[in-house]
């Protein structure tokens, strides 16, 4: 099994900018071409592949996924992990399927990446799709911190860890990396209310191959906040310029994403406008998991 995982990661590989960057397309190429960008740092695209790439393409998409440089399944020990580097990763993905144009969907940290790509090339993008992703990152640091205060008002152990993390520096890894684990402690990433689908998606994936690549580089946040100064931002007046550029955007979030506020939510949706924006009850992070049904039938009804 492990001989055949090898060559199936050796076929569905290819060599960009001199680097080993794993990527794999479901779906007929000539459908519309939609690029998926994962969370992180650190993070891949094994959830996503393992669950809902599929079933996406089968809605009538070229779905390309890949794991960033030295993310994942793309080692590479001298990946700096810079905006600049995941850009020309992007342009290398798009020179090697010949593509003009695609939707670029990001996802949690993907969602800066997908940002800053699609303002620097508003030619290369069709539209471009908000999951789940970060757009005020002071902001959602803030609400963590804050709302977790409330929840342990009397609890001298939690509010001794926040007043810690508080007095770091805020452009560190360090902080990022307190900021969400504590959410992670408070189950801000779950979905409250597993469904029967849900929880067959999720056994699916922890059961197959994908989960046994889920490969994380726990050096990846510490050299991103070393190498790129873009490290803690705002890209609301980004994404302003933008869709006055023409670029169609849409943002989809679970209503029970403990990271994110309801003035940040409503921020954003005032950019989009409400016809390009969905909010899933029942729904956290993973929201292409935890409501996979409706999250393909807001993709289909607004790319198509």
């Amino acid at each position: 099994m492990k001989q055949l995982l090898l060559i199936v990661a050796l076929i569905t590989s290819i060599f960009l900018n001199g680097q080993n960057l794993y990527i794999k397309t479901y779906g007929n190429e000539n459908n519309k071409p939609l690029i998926f960008i994962h969370g992180g740092p650190s993070g891949n695209a094994t959830l996503f592949e393992g669950t809902t790439a599929q079933n996406l393409a089968n809605q009538g998409f070229y779905v390309i996924a890949y794991d960033r440089r030295g993310e994942g399944r793309s080692s590479d020990p001298n990946a700096k992990f810079t905006y600049e580097e995941a850009f020309q990763d992007l342009n290398s993905i798009y020179k090697k399927y010949h593509l003009k144009k695609a939707v670029i969907l990001g996802h949690s940290f993907g969602g800066l990446v997908a940002t800053l790509y699609t303002n620097k090339y508003p030619q290369n993008v069709s539209a471009l799709v908000l999951a789940g992703a970060l757009f005020s990152q002071q902001e959602a640091y803030d609400h963590i911190l804050n709302s977790i205060k409330k929840i342990h008002d009397y609890d001298s152990k939690t509010l001794n860890k926040i007043a810690y993390v508080e007095k770091l520096d805020k452009h560190s890894a360090g902080y990022r990396k307190h900021c969400f684990d504590l959410a992670s402690d408070e189950g801000y990433f779950k979905m409250p209310k597993p469904t029967k689908a849900s929880k067959k998606l999720y056994a699916n994936y922890e059961a197959g191959e994908f989960y046994k690549t889920n490969i994380r580089n726990k050096n990846a946040p510490l050299l991103f906040y070393q190498n790129e100064k873009q490290n803690n931002i705002d890209t609301r007046p980004i994404l302003k310029k933008i869709k006055a550029s023409g670029v169609s955007i849409f943002a989809i979030y679970g209503k029970q994403d403990g990271i994110f506020s309801l003035e940040q939510i409503n921020s954003l949706k005032a950019i989009t406008g409400e016809k390009h924006f969905a909010f899933l009850d029942n729904c956290s992070h993973y929201l292409f998991v935890d409501q996979q049904k409706e999250f393909l039938s807001y993709l289909k009804y607004w790319l198509k």
